[in-house]
């Protein structure tokens, strides 16, 4: 493994124009060191929390509980028949103060909320602690519309996956630790399964606090390639569409606010719903077949330009035609007629 290089922010807030182009990862240190939250938290747990307590607008949180035994690892159960965690809905000040009754446990429970929206959860807390990402610019020139979610929660780990949005995590209290690996290391993850998971996205299934190599043999590539970050309360990290990325909580108190936002119009569906298409009508095609479709798909999707419909008059190339918002509804409406004709 190697570090993730690092860009240490001049002025505290300020995001780097060039950002997006190199479609790498990057540390970027101090970029919220100016929140009052992190202020608070470098003073203690007590005072991170009792600024929360300020924020919070009521709504309950959803809660993932393990028991000590799965050692903050948000996964699967032994048998792959279920999770290794329930789920719970209480006030966020109830969790607040039981993680810092369990500050100094040995081996407590782990509590750990996810991607919760913090408009939602926190409706105070953007008007002192946000990110201004006018700076960036997309592929299409416009600076992005993202989506601010808070994770909070005591020790935990999530599996390595990868995120459809670009992402820029903040660490707002305690410690995290990042590892990413390149998106071309999917071979060497050994994903579970895509439409069961432990939290929506498809996980690899190698534990890399205590990787099994004899069962998980090209896991040690995927290593060579990895590329690992600690941040701490202020920090922020940069993790580019579908970088593989797993992420540790290393306190017994932490909270994290991202940013994530698609380098794509609206009007697009995500991507993994081709893949589930195409495993239900190509995966099991005889080979010759699957190869004509792949060359179908690098012409029509992988390597389309200009010339791939320039034959066809411009009015009548249909879903060829530059995708817009009412094409993208033709087109959807087209699809669901026709699986509903299944």
């Amino acid at each position: 493994m190697k570090p993730i290089r690092e860009h240490h922010a001049p002025v505290p807030g300020r995001l780097p124009e060039n950002l997006l182009e190199a479609a790498q990862p990057v540390v970027l240190r101090g970029l919220v060191s100016h929140w009052p939250m992190v202020r608070e938290a470098r003073r203690s747990d007590r005072a991170a929390v009792d600024y929360l307590h300020g924020c919070w607008g009521g709504a309950p949180v959803a809660i993932m509980t393990g028991p000590p035994e799965i050692d903050g690892r948000i996964f699967y159960n032994d048998d792959f028949t279920g999770m290794n965690f329930g789920r719970a809905d209480a006030p966020l000040p109830t969790l607040m103060e039981e993680l810092l009754k369990l500050a100094d446990a040995e081996r407590p429970p782990c509590y750990y909320v996810g991607s919760t929206t913090v408009d939602t959860c926190l409706p105070g807390f953007r008007a002192h602690n946000d990110l201004d990402l006018s700076a960036l610019r997309s592929c299409d020139g416009a600076a992005p519309e993202a989506l601010a979610s808070v994770w909070l929660g005591n020790r935990s780990r999530i599996a390595p996956h990868y995120d459809l949005p670009d992402n820029i995590a903040c660490v707002a209290a305690g410690h995290r630790r990042f590892t990413l690996f390149p998106p071309e290391q999917l071979v060497n993850l050994y994903v579970g399964p895509i439409d069961f998971t432990p939290a929506g996205q498809p996980v690899s299934l190698v534990d890399l606090k205590h990787p099994d190599f004899e069962r998980f043999p090209r896991f040690a590539q995927a290593l060579e390639q990895a590329q690992v970050a600690e941040l701490g309360p202020g920090d922020a990290l940069y993790i580019p569409s579908m970088w593989w990325h797993q992420v540790e909580a290393l306190d017994a108190f932490n909270v994290l606010v991202n940013y994530w936002w698609r380098q794509a119009p609206a009007h697009m569906d995500p991507p993994v719903f081709a893949l589930m298409l195409a495993l239900l009508t190509m995966r099991d095609l005889p080979a010759a077949q699957r190869r004509a479709w792949q060359g179908i798909f690098d012409h029509y999707v992988f390597n389309a330009g200009p010339d791939t419909a320039a034959h066809i008059p411009e009015h009548a190339r249909h879903a060829l035609a530059p995708l817009t918002a009412e094409g993208a509804a033709n087109l959807r409406g087209h699809l669901i007629q026709r699986l509903r004709q299944r």
